[in-house]
């Protein structure tokens, strides 16, 4: 349970160290295209690879632009998390795009559309019923 919560903790700072360095740290300027948020960081057990989710807002090729400055960039990134969070092994950076906000907004959009069309029929059905 110690070695979850040492994880954890790892990785909330991580979050809060890339966070930063997107911010301050990377003069890359494919990274400055879009809006990047960082959604998640998953850390393994041994703290050597980091996995983070991040949302990009902006059209698809600038997207794509962004995770190849970002994943051109994980090297120094590594270094700084290394050098800034004093671990003795920085972990490897590994860069993901989280697709789960789209994802969400296309349910949101389907679950509006049968809504709408629920009601067109709920209302269909009662002039129908009026008219008899």
């Amino acid at each position: 349970m110690t070695q979850g919560r040492r994880v954890a903790k790892v990785a909330a700072l991580i979050r809060r160290e890339m966070s930063q360095l997107l911010i301050n740290g990377i003069r890359d300027e494919r990274v400055q295209l879009g809006m990047v948020t960082i959604t998640e960081v998953e850390v393994s057990g041994d703290l050597q690879h980091c996995k983070i989710f991040v949302s990009i807002f902006g059209e698809e090729n600038e997207k794509n632009v962004v995770m190849s400055g970002l994943n051109a960039a994980s090297g120094f990134l590594r270094g700084e998390v290394g050098r800034n969070l004093q671990l003795r092994r920085a972990p490897e950076i590994i860069f993901e795009l989280d697709k789960g906000i789209a994802k969400g907004a296309s349910v949101l959009n389907l679950l509006e559309r049968l809504e709408n069309e629920r009601q067109s029929s709920h209302n269909v059905s009662a002039d129908q019923s009026e008219e008899s």
